[in-house]
C-alpha cells in the first residue's frame, strides 16, 4: 500500500507539473514575442486563445501519457517525445485561432514561440531531476577540489561513456576525468560529457604535457574495452611506463552497469591483458547438446585445464560431474569450489591414478560417462627428461587405459588434452603426448568404422597463462623478492592463451561435427594467434608492476633448459593441414600406425618404464614416436 500510494504521488505531481507547464507557457509566449504592446491587445481574445490552449494541450498530454515517463532515466527518445507534443498542441491550437479570428488578432509568431517555451518548461524540470540524481550538480559544486586521482581515458566509445556516467552520479568517485583520447579522426576534438578527446594515442607524452600545464596532469592511464584487447598493449604499456602513469582498465561493461555500490574502481592491467586477443564467437548450443544432461569425467580434474573445465562444464548442467585426481589436496580444492559455484550439480569426487587401470575401469562402470575429457597428464618438461619412465607410465599408459575404458563402458566422446610440444617432439614430455595422440587417433580410426562407436576428439594447443609450472607464475614469484626474472633465451618464443580461453575453444571442438574434408583421426588444434617472445613477457610484467627493466629489476639469461627448444610449432611437418570451418580452429591430420602395432609396440615400452629402464625407454621412445604407416584415406 504505501509503495502504491508513493507512485500514485508522483503521478499527481508529473501531471500537476505538466498542467502547469501549459498554463504558463502561451503568457510567456506572448510576453516574448509582444512585450509591453500584449497590454494593449484585445483580453476576450487573449483569454480564449489561452484557454484553447490549455485544453488541447491537456488533452495531447493525456494520449501521449507523458505522465508515465521516467524523470530518473530522463532520455533523448523522452525529449522527442515531448517535442512532438509541443508542437500538435500548438498546430491544433494555431488551426483553432485560424477558424475563430481568422489568426489576425493573436501574431502567428507567438504559436511558433510557444512549441520552444511549451517543451522547454515540460523538459527542462526533467532534465534537471536527471542531473541532479546523476550527481552532475554535485560534481559542478565541487569542481574546485583536487582529492580526486586525475586520470585519462582511452577510448572514446560507449564503454567510456557508461563509465563516466556512472562516475558521475558517485558523489564519492575517486578519479577524475581530464581528457579522452581516441585514434578515430571523427571523435578527436569532440567532448564526452564536457571532457575533451585528444589524439591520436601516438601523441600521448604531447597531450600529458600540454595537461601538466594546466594543472591537470593525470596520474593514470585507463584503457576501455576497445584498447585493453588491442595488439598494442604492450607499446601502451611501455608509453604510460616512460610518462610514469600507471596503466589500469575500466571494468567489464555489464560491472559498471550494475554497479551500486559507493566506489567505483578501475582495475590494474595484468599479463592476460597484454595477451588478450579479439574473441571468436563460439557456439554454445553446440555445446549444450553435448553436456546438458550428460554424465560427464574429468580426469586430471583437479590441475589448470582440469578444474577450468570442470566450472565451465558444470555451467552446462551436466547430469553428473565426475571428478578424477590423484592430488588429494587439488581434489579437495575443486570439489570446493563447484559445491559453492554449482551446488545443484551433481558430482562425484574420485582419488584415481590413471595408471590404475582396475581403479579407473571400476569407476567407469558404475558411473558409466557419456563423455570424457582426459586431462590428467605429467607436463614438466626438464623433469621428465631425466626419468621417462614416469611420463610413460602417466602419458601414454594413463592415457590407453582411459581410452580403452571409454570404449569398453560405451562412452560416446574422449577428448584427449594435447600440446604443441607433441609435434616434431624433442623432450620425453612432447614424445610421449605424441604417442598418447597417435594411439587415440588409431582408435578413433577403429571406431568410426562402428556403429555407435566411441568418437577420439585430441585437441592440441600451446602454453596456458597461470598454469601449474608456467613462465607466469614463476615470473611474479621473483617480481616479489625483487628479481632477477630468469629467461633462458633471448630468441625463446612461446604460443599463449588464457586458460578460459583455451578451454573454451576445447569444449566448442569437442562439441562440433566433423566437416566432409576432415578424415577421421585428425587433431583440432587451436589457433592460438602470434607467438610471445618470452623476454618480452618478462619486461612488460616488470613494467606492469611500475619498474623499469633492468633498472630496477634485473632480467637473467640462464640458457635453455633440458628438453626445452627455441620455439615450439602447433604442426609436425609431416602432418597435413585441413580446413576446420571456424575461425579459431586448425586441423592436422598426421599418418598414424595400426592400432594393433601400436599396442605392441605401447606394452613393449610400458615394460621398460615398468623396470626402470630410463635408457631403453629414451631410445624406444625415439623409435616409436617416427612409427609411420601409409596414409589413411576416411
Amino acid at each position: 500500500m504505501p509503495l502504491l500510494m508513493k507512485k500514485s504521488t508522483r503521478r499527481t505531481i508529473i501531471i500537476g507539473h505538466d498542467l502547469a507547464a501549459a498554463v504558463v507557457a502561451f503568457p510567456v509566449s506572448v510576453l516574448l514575442r509582444l512585450g509591453d504592446a500584449a497590454l494593449s491587445m484585445p483580453t476576450p481574445a487573449l483569454v480564449q486563445a489561452w484557454g484553447i490552449f490549455v485544453a488541447v494541450a491537456v488533452a495531447v498530454i493525456g494520449m501521449s501519457r507523458l505522465d508515465r515517463l521516467s524523470w530518473r532515466y530522463a532520455s533523448i527518445d523522452d525529449g522527442l517525445q515531448i517535442a512532438r507534443v509541443s508542437i500538435i498542441t500548438n498546430l491544433i491550437l494555431l488551426l483553432v485561432l485560424f477558424v475563430l479570428f481568422r489568426a489576425e488578432l493573436i501574431p502567428r509568431s507567438v504559436v511558433l514561440i510557444n512549441m520552444f517555451v511549451f517543451a522547454a518548461l515540460l523538459a527542462g524540470p526533467r532534465l534537471i531531476y536527471r542531473a541532479y540524481r546523476d550527481g552532475r550538480i554535485a560534481a559542478l559544486l565541487e569542481r574546485g577540489t583536487h582529492w580526486r586521482i586525475p586520470i585519462v581515458i582511452v577510448g572514446a566509445g560507449d564503454h567510456a561513456e557508461a563509465f563516466y556516467r556512472q562516475m558521475l552520479r558517485d558523489p564519492q568517485a575517486r578519479y577524475r576525468v581530464t581528457a579522452i583520447i581516441d585514434d578515430d579522426p571523427s571523435r578527436i576534438g569532440t567532448t564526452i560529457r564536457g571532457v575533451r578527446v585528444y589524439g591520436p594515442l601516438d601523441q600521448l607524452p604531447d597531450i600529458v604535457g600540454k595537461l601538466a600545464r594546466r594543472g591537470a596532469r593525470p596520474e593514470r592511464l585507463v584503457l576501455t574495452a576497445d584498447y585493453a584487447s588491442a595488439t598494442r598493449m604492450g607499446d601502451i604499456l611501455k608509453m604510460a611506463s616512460d610518462l610514469g602513469l600507471r596503466l589500469d582498465r575500466i571494468p567489464a561493461a555489464t560491472v559498471v552497469r550494475t554497479h551500486k555500490s559507493a566506489q567505483l574502481e578501475v582495475q590494474p592491467v595484468d599479463v592476460e591483458d597484454l595477451l588478450t586477443r579479439p574473441q571468436t564467437h563460439l557456439d554454445t548450443a553446440q555445446m549444450k547438446r553435448l553436456l546438458a544432461g550428460k554424465r560427464v569425467a574429468i580426469t586430471g580434474a583437479g590441475g589448470s585445464i582440469g578444474s577450468e573445465l570442470a566450472r565451465q562444464i558444470a555451467a552446462f548442467g551436466p547430469a553428473l560431474l565426475v571428478l578424477l585426481e590423484q592430488s588429494e589436496y587439488n581434489l579437495y580444492e575443486i570439489d570446493r569450489v563447484l559445491n559453492d559455484e554449482f551446488p545443484a550439480v551433481a558430482r562425484e569426487a574420485h582419488m584415481c591414478d590413471v595408471r590404475n587401470a582396475d581403479r579407473v575401469d571400476t569407476l567407469f562402470a558404475r558411473t558409466q560417462p557419456d563423455v570424457v575429457f582426459h586431462a590428467a597428464a605429467l607436463k614438466h618438461v626438464p623433469l621428465l627428461e631425466s626419468q621417462p619412465s614416469e611420463a610413460v607410465l602417466t602419458n601414454v599408459l594413463g592415457t590407453r587405459i582411459v581410452a580403452d575404458a571409454c570404449v569398453r563402458h560405451g562412452a560416446r566422446v574422449m577428448v584427449l588434452i594435447s600440446t604443441d610440444k607433441a609435434s616434431n617432439p624433442v623432450s620425453i614430455m612432447g614424445a610421449t603426448k605424441r604417442l598418447a595422440e597417435a594411439y587415440a587417433q588409431a582408435l578413433d580410426l577403429e571406431q568410426r568404422a562402428k556403429a555407435g562407436g566411441t568418437r577420439f576428439v585430441t585437441v592440441r594447443f600451446g602454453n596456458v597463462l597461470g598454469s601449474a609450472g608456467s613462465v607466469v607464475p614463476l615470473f611474479q614469484k621473483q617480481l616479489a623478492s625483487g628479481g632477477p626474472l630468469t629467461v633462458t633465451d633471448p630468441d625463446m618464443v612461446r604460443y599463449f592463451m588464457t586458460i578460459r580461453e583455451a578451454v573454451k575453444l576445447v569444449l566448442f571442438a569437442s562439441a562440433r561435427e566433423p566437416g566432409e574434408a576432415e578424415s577421421a583421426g585428425s587433431i583440432v588444434v587451436l589457433d592460438m594467434g602470434e607467438p610471445v617472445r618470452i623476454i618480452d613477457m618478462a619486461r612488460q610484467m616488470i613494467r606492469l608492476a611500475r619498474l623499469e627493466p633492468d633498472v630496477d629489476i634485473a632480467i637473467k639469461i640462464i640458457g635453455t633448459r633440458p628438453g626445452e627448444r627455441l620455439a615450439e610449432p602447433l604442426f609436425d611437418q609431416r602432418e597435413q593441414h585441413l580446413e576446420a570451418g571456424h575461425p579459431g580452429l586448425l586441423l592436422a591430420r598426421p599418418q598414424t600406425a595400426a592400432l594393433h602395432d601400436l599396442n605392441t609396440a605401447i606394452d613393449d615400452l610400458v615394460a621398460k618404464a615398468s623396470a626402470g629402464q630410463q635408457c631403453d625407454c629414451r631410445r624406444a621412445l625415439e623409435t616409436l614416436v617416427s612409427l609411420r604407416a601409409p596414409a589413411h584415406d576416411a
